[in-house]
């Protein structure tokens, strides 16, 4: 039952507040969930529910919920500090000490960083750099950037087009001009008439074609994720990565490697760039950098392009008023001080991610589940009518949302991505609570399984899920 406060807040919500990625009308008739508190990997919502918080926030919170170190950071910068720019030959210790940390964690031919609020405001940054790079190298008429489909780099007018996600093109065009995008290495969903090595090579030939189709003379870079984040969670196959990284090199692209998800741990080092053996020009980052108890972004750069910028520039004309922010700068720097001290990441790749694909994988006998995957802390369920052949629902029927909501109903947050079921859970979640989600995830599926054959919705091999 909701209680008198919650349902204040809940009214206050429905008349003021405007959501992001929201069907605002959907959401006035049901109202909001109020989440009012938090610890470890669970969140407490206004009518005193308990829920595992299996996205970690929105794939931020790697270091959990309550960690006092992070509160007294902002408290102590707060007091001694609370606000400068960075603008006009200034800054201030936490955005400098920030810079040479995450400078040494990065791939060693990154030296430089451009501090942003946000993914979005990185990704706005990335398309700033690499035009200007090449206008500075004397080649001005490279402009084209190569994305790929459903890809995602934020939600802002370049986020936006940089990403390759149909419906938010739809509406926000016209985008930014000069950006095209492939096809993305998503096997389950679009090649399992090949094997996942040769589909890898099949996406990064595409990338060849657009090449050529444009004119290497014309294509400044390519951008993705090591792993797409909120178009599916879809690891590529293992050709694709050498195969990307070849063509790339042959045509003397640049390559931006957008780790604003897979940054900080979450595949089990500390950028996914590592994990796939990327030497990317410039890697976006944000969300896990302080563990999202603040907003901060940027831009780690590599040499070649921050020399050029450095030395044949000038003036940047680009900037936020929030770049390097002390207070959020004093957040990441106690948050990535704590991931060493603690060996965050290097448990997620020897522990915690193998424990996880493990105990994930089981979760491929349920009758809903065509494939379940993961690397490190990041997993997928791929929901079928039909097992053996990957068939869909229809998609009027929505089954991911009525998954995502039975979730909650259960006491998980698992995100829905059409009909593909994301989990990115806190890095310091334990065995015992992987193995709650586990069991909580496939509680949803059998209600979600009761609730479609009630409708009587045909359901392949639909055998009784194991317990």
């Amino acid at each position: 039952m909701t209680s008198p406060g919650a349902a204040r807040l809940k009214e206050l919500d429905r008349e003021h507040h405007l959501h992001p990625f929201t069907d605002f009308k959907a959401l006035g008739e049901e109202g909001s969930r109020i989440i009012v508190d938090a610890e470890g990997v669970y969140i407490q919502d206004a009518d005193g529910h308990r829920i595992l918080d299996g996205m970690a926030g929105l794939w931020c919170v790697n270091l959990g919920y309550g960690r006092q170190e992070l509160v007294d950071a902002a408290s102590e910068q707060l007091t001694q500090l609370p606000y400068y720019n960075n603008f006009f030959k200034t800054t201030h210790p936490p955005a400098v000490e920030l810079a040479e940390t995450l400078c040494r964690l990065a791939p060693a031919h990154m030296n430089r960083v451009f501090f942003t609020g946000s993914g979005s405001e990185a990704n706005d940054t990335v398309l700033r750099m690499v035009r200007r790079y090449w206008a500075l190298k004397g080649q001005p008429e490279k402009q084209w950037i190569i994305g790929r489909e459903n890809g995602y780099h934020g939600s802002t007018v370049a986020g936006m087009s940089l990403g390759g996600m149909a419906p938010m093109h739809e509406q926000g065009g016209p985008c930014v001009p000069g950006i095209t995008h492939i096809r993305q290495p998503y096997w389950f969903g679009e090649g399992r008439d090949q094997t996942p090595e040769a589909f890898g090579r099949a996406c990064a030939e595409a990338l060849e074609a657009r090449i050529q189709e444009l004119g290497s003379d014309k294509v400044a870079a390519f951008i993705a994720e090591p792993v797409q984040g909120a178009g599916g969670a879809i690891i590529p196959p293992d050709s694709y990565w050498p195969a990307i990284k070849e063509v790339l090199e042959r045509h003397q692209i640049l390559l931006v490697v957008d780790e604003v998800i897979c940054g900080f741990g979450r595949l089990g080092e500390w950028f996914g760039s590592v994990h796939y053996d990327l030497k990317p020009d410039l890697m976006p980052i944000a969300k896990g950098l302080s563990s999202g108890y603040l907003p901060i972004g940027g831009v780690l750069v590599g040499d070649r392009v921050a020399e050029t910028l450095i030395d044949e520039g000038g003036e940047f004309y680009h900037g936020f008023t929030y770049s390097g922010h002390p207070v959020c700068a004093a957040v990441a720097l106690k948050n990535l001080e704590l991931m060493q001290a603690e060996g965050v990441v290097e448990r997620v790749r020897d522990d915690l991610g193998p424990y996880l694909a493990t105990r994930w994988k089981s979760l491929e006998s349920h009758p809903l589940i065509g494939e379940a995957r993961s690397l490190g802390l990041i997993g997928a369920l791929e929901i079928v009518a039909d097992k053996d052949s990957g068939k869909r629902f229809d998609k009027s029927l929505a089954v991911g949302n009525l998954c995502r909501d039975i979730c909650f109903e259960t006491g998980l947050v698992m995100r829905s991505v059409g009909d593909t079921m994301v989990i990115s859970p806190p890095l310091v979640i334990s065995h015992d609570e992987i193995d709650e989600l586990v069991r909580l995830a496939r509680e949803a599926l059998d209600e979600t399984l009761r609730r479609l054959t009630a409708q009587g919705v045909e359901i392949t091999a639909a055998e009784e899920a194991d317990a």
